[in-house]
């Protein structure tokens, strides 16, 4: 391996002018096939298997002319104190909204409160139901503004009047936040180079393979079935591997153009060493990714695929177009020290097969200064591992506590802001009608085997009313060939709370008495059963999921450190920082604890998706901090250090590295915290408060007090299995052989044959 990318290192100097027209001209490609494609159709999030599907699925064969996933819309209307809604100025103004709503082009129905008897019993609040042809994504901006002014007619009439909705989720808006994380980053790489052309060719390399991976999404998206939203997780992914993964290389360019080689040896031994790390981290990411698969809903396994095809392209990069630039910026991307005459970086290979710690003037290497402070505490560290070892992990334990608290549902307009309309229809409707009313049941009748499919609708409804829980059953509605029937059962709970979600399951358990009795079939849907099927069907997924996960990662280390209780220190450790970042989650929108700090109005159940996000974007970036950092440990092990000082060596390249990448992630994130959305800021917070601890914690304080505790039984494997696994010589063992006199003219500059 080491030899492999020492030799495609060099080619891609050599030949860089060749290698950066060719991933321009990609990108070119790309960027135009993406314009030219076909718009991608936005299938939405199906769940197959469960009970809500096989619902939607019936509907949408029975009621053929009914859009089930179409979107919706209510329009709440409010009056003063001591009016009613039903006053004839009062219901003027209400028709007058719902005809202006009725006139689009995308409308297949608006139906006013009075006709479908949508008005509260005190007479203060009625609702409008407008239901569209089109699902949400395909909304036009003239739909949306038709909705808004209609709002704002009734407004002017003197009504309080709020919306929500599907029809209300506004657009993908992708940009800000990115920008925000390149100025992050571009200020964190500047401050640990010290260089500009240092910390911008991993910004370069990094906004290169994103767009080309979003590009080539774009360009796909009809064919396989890539929506808008697709791209996110591939964006965020990309940016953030393609950084971590250009930083490891430049820096190593500039410690080997220290240590006296030539910027071409330099730029060859680079991406032998730190590209072989490279690409093992790259596979870890790509494995997390891919294991979304495991869940079982289409939406996670095309975004899982999309990211991993990304993360792809940002390792060929690193591997390629990077050695390339490097051979423009040879002497740009070093400390300014070293670009002076007679320093390392200019002076030819002096000294021995490593080259020399100090300059050819006498100079001490400044990539050592500048270490210093990773040398401190790793010596620290390793003076007292048991100690540190035992506080770092009851520390994360203490943290991880609330964990065991997590409940799972889908956050509704409930946890936004006040500030929104959204939410003030959600409490308008629940003031008016009840808490249960903003998540209704929907239940499907299939009829078609009964004898009277009339009669067990309405045995259907009985029974519906007879539950615990149901404060009301909206009459059967039929479709055209009369054997299919649908009921609104509004329950007496939030769409949120437990009390409904053991409701569906009631409903769902009994429902084998009318099928019993009428031969009919009951499927209970809508979007409080969809969102508690979602939670469950992730609950149930995320042991496997993670057996998949770590069990091929730890798999994978185990090839890469040729060791067999390094790999699992490494998943012990992930599983350590996972379980504190989801403490500080249900502690923060569970408990409540800095919620106003933070801007969240309502505490809630936790976002069902958001154990497989964070499970699988962390476990990517917590192997590469560990793939980057033990490395180092084991290739100056593997060099004739003992393990004390392999693990000082590590940090001394190392530790500024993960320390800014770490950084530069959790400043991204945390920028999320901001947003509005409530599940934005989960995923922000979420994310952020992983990667310190996993960066922090468990990279730089539990990984090298573990290892100086196991000392030389760290890197033992048993003879068995050391025959079995492949030796891909991440540690560049086979360069080290390699001649190492200064090459002079004629001579060859080729490593001696070694194993790959």
């Amino acid at each position: 391996m080491a030899t492999f990318l020492h030799r495609l290192g060099r080619l891609s100097f050599r030949r860089r002018r060749l290698v950066v027209l060719i991933w321009l001209a990609l990108l070119a490609a790309g960027t135009f096939a993406a314009v030219k494609a076909p718009a991608a159709a936005d299938d939405g999030v199906s769940i197959p298997g469960t009970e809500s599907q096989k619902a939607f699925d019936l509907l949408d064969q029975r009621f053929p002319g009914v859009n089930s996933d179409g979107a919706e819309a209510r329009i709440v209307f409010v009056v003063p104190d001591g009016q009613k809604i039903t006053a004839s100025a009062n219901r003027a103004a209400v028709e007058h909204v719902v005809e202006e709503v009725g006139g689009g082009s995308q409308v297949a129905a608006a139906l006013s409160p009075f006709d479908t008897g949508a008005v509260s019993k005190d007479g203060t609040t009625a609702y409008a139901t407008v239901s569209y042809k089109a699902k949400t994504s395909d909304l036009t901006d003239t739909t949306r503004e038709a909705l808004t002014d209609a709002a704002e007619s009734g407004r002017e009439a003197g009504l309080t009047v709020e919306m929500g909705g599907s029809a209300l989720t506004p657009e993908a808006e992708m940009g800000a936040t990115e920008i925000i994380g390149v100025a992050v980053a571009a200020v964190v790489l500047l401050i640990t180079f010290g260089s500009l052309a240092a910390a911008g060719l991993p910004l370069l390399t990094a906004l290169i393979g994103v767009g080309l991976g979003i590009a080539a999404i774009t360009a796909l998206g009809s064919a396989f079935g890539f929506s808008p939203t697709t791209a996110t997780l591939a964006m965020m992914l990309g940016l953030a591997v393609g950084i971590d993964y250009a930083v490891f290389i430049v820096s190593r360019f500039r410690s080997e153009r220290a240590e006296g080689h030539t910027a071409e040896e330099a730029a060859a031994r680079a991406n032998g060493t730190a590209g072989s790390a490279v690409v093992f981290a790259g596979l870890t990411v790509v494995i997390a990714l891919m294991g979304l698969s495991v869940v079982g809903i289409p939406v996670l396994t095309k975004m899982g695929v999309a990211a991993a095809g990304t993360v792809v392209i940002s390792v060929v990069i690193a591997l390629t177009l990077l050695p390339a630039l490097l051979g423009f910026a040879q002497r740009a991307v070093l400390p300014r020290a070293s670009r002076e005459p007679g320093s390392a970086a200019s002076a030819r290979p002096v000294g021995g097969a490593r080259g020399a710690r100090r300059t050819k003037s006498g100079a001490q290497d400044p990539a050592r200064e500048k270490a210093a402070m990773g040398t401190l505490w790793a010596r620290m560290v390793i003076r007292r591992p048991l100690g540190v070892l035992v506080l770092a992990v009851l520390g994360l334990g203490v943290i991880a506590v609330p964990a065991f608290d997590l409940r799972l549902g889908m956050p509704g307009d409930e946890t936004k802001s006040t500030s929104t309309t959204e939410r003030r229809a959600y409490d308008a409707l629940a003031d008016g009608f009840g808490p249960g009313f903003n998540g209704p049941l929907t239940v499907v009748v299939d009829a078609k085997g009964s004898d009277d499919p009339k009669a067990a609708a309405a045995k259907a409804a009985e029974d519906l009313a007879a539950t615990e829980g149901i404060v009301s059953v909206s009459p059967a509605a039929f479709n055209e060939a009369g054997d299919t029937a649908v009921i609104t059962a509004t329950p007496g709970t939030g769409p949120s709370s437990t009390g409904t979600k053991e409701l569906v399951g009631t409903i769902r358990d009994e429902a084998a008495g009318p099928e019993s009795g009428t031969g009919a079939t009951l499927l209970v849907t809508g979007t409080t059963a969809v969102n508690i099927d979602v939670s469950q069907k992730v609950t149930d997924a995320l042991v496997p999921y993670l057996a998949v996960v770590v069990g091929l990662a730890v798999l994978l280390l185990m090839v890469v450190f040729r060791s067999l209780l390094v790999p699992v220190k490494a998943a012990v450790g992930f599983l350590l920082s996972v379980g504190a970042s989801f403490g500080v989650i249900v502690a923060v929108f569970q408990w409540g604890w800095l919620a106003g700090t933070l801007g969240i109005q309502e505490t809630g159940p936790v976002s069902s998706l958001m154990p497989i996000f964070l499970i699988g974007v962390v476990f990517g970036l917590a192997m590469d901090y560990e793939v980057f950092l033990v490395t180092r440990m084991r290739e100056a092990y593997v060099h004739g250090e003992r393990p004390g000082q392999a693990i000082v060596t590590g940090f001394r390249h190392s530790a500024r590295v993960v320390v800014a990448a770490a950084v530069i992630m959790i400043a991204v994130f945390a920028g999320f915290i901001g947003m509005s959305d409530s599940m934005v800021k989960m995923m922000g917070l979420g994310l952020a408060s992983a990667v310190f601890f996993d960066a922090f914690v468990v990279r730089m304080t539990i990984v090298p007090a573990v290892l100086a505790l196991l000392g030389d039984r760290a890197w033992w494997l048993p003879r068995r299995l050391g025959r079995i696994l492949p030796n891909v010589d991440i540690e560049g063992e086979g360069l080290s052989r390699r001649r190492t006199a200064a090459p002079g003219p004629g001579s060859s500059t080729e490593p001696e044959p070694t194993r790959v």
